[in-house]
């Protein structure tokens, strides 16, 4: 068999990422599961087993007392990186009920749960017309209720990129009523009754082409031993962790991480973190607050 991927269709090579996805967390794969998966006939899926056999003889050999492919002992990935964060991506979508449970590669679902968040009322059609803004460089009128006025008030924006704050979605934009770039909370956005041609540009929102480097370390106040646990937690090497964020971000990350406010005001065990180049992030911060305010 002629082992050369470049030659594979998408499709073909979708499938036996799928097998090498089974064989890795599952330690086995047979015909019915890519059948059920893609929709294949029996003849393709034993051809596609056969083909991944020809690419990775040692990855998986079969099992005659169980009827299916098991993870070889000399097991190595050629078509995927196993992902720690891909599977669990995929287990948080399934049981957010995101994915479809029959659309998942994981073929049996371990126990999951996890802490509420509060479903945020993004209408379909105001994300559509977003998205339409996004891609067309249009300038859109919106209905847009802010904390800052007690009635919504109609304004124009130019949105050019989407953002998630880890509760909530955003659009980035340039206000054409505050002559400058804002975040607007897409469930804030009530109503859109307009386009128009928009000259702003997104290379002209510098807080979203720069990028800050949140350098974080165990608290100072933890014993050695728990130190050592959070630095594993947090994947530290040396005593501290590097966080890449786009400067546009950077309130809602470290509010996130818990690291808004200083070390001391809250318990070692609780704040766990701190952040170790501080005063030059804070100082960062306030020179942006001078010019830019958060819808």
């Amino acid at each position: 068999m002629e082992n050369d991927r470049s030659e594979l269709r998408w499709g073909v090579e979708q499938r036996l990422e799928f097998i090498e996805f089974r064989l890795f967390w599952e330690g086995h794969v047979n015909r019915s599961d890519l059948m059920d998966q893609f929709g294949v006939s029996v003849n393709q899926a034993s051809t596609d087993l056969n083909r991944y056999i020809g690419f990775a003889p040692d990855n998986m050999v079969y099992d005659k007392s169980a009827r299916t492919y098991v993870r070889g002992s000399d097991f190595k990935p050629q078509f995927l990186e196993p992902d720690a964060s891909r599977y669990l991506a995929q287990l948080r979508s399934v049981a957010d009920g995101i994915l479809d449970r029959d659309d998942a590669w994981i073929a049996n679902l371990p126990p999951y749960a996890a802490a509420p968040t509060p479903v945020r009322g993004v209408n379909p059609a105001t994300l559509r017309s977003i998205v339409s803004a996004i891609r067309v460089s249009e300038a859109i009128e919106v209905k847009y209720q802010s904390l800052s006025s007690p009635e919504p008030r109609w304004r124009w924006i130019a949105p050019h990129a989407i953002a998630f704050d880890g509760f909530r979605w955003h659009t980035r934009a340039f206000c054409l009523t505050d002559d400058c770039f804002k975040d607007f909370l897409l469930s804030r956005i009530l109503e859109i009754r307009g386009s128009r041609e928009s000259k702003a540009s997104a290379d002209d929102d510098r807080d979203w082409q720069s990028e800050v480097t949140l350098e974080v370390g165990p608290h100072p106040d933890l014993s050695e031993t728990q130190a050592k646990v959070i630095a594993l937690d947090y994947g530290m090497r040396g005593g501290k962790a590097k966080i890449k964020v786009r400067r546009a971000l950077l309130y809602y990350a470290l509010k996130r991480l818990g690291l808004d406010t200083a070390p001391e005001a809250r318990a070692p065990h609780d704040q766990q973190i701190v952040l170790i180049n501080r005063d030059e992030i804070i100082s960062g911060m306030k020179a942006r607050g001078a010019r830019e305010s958060t819808a």
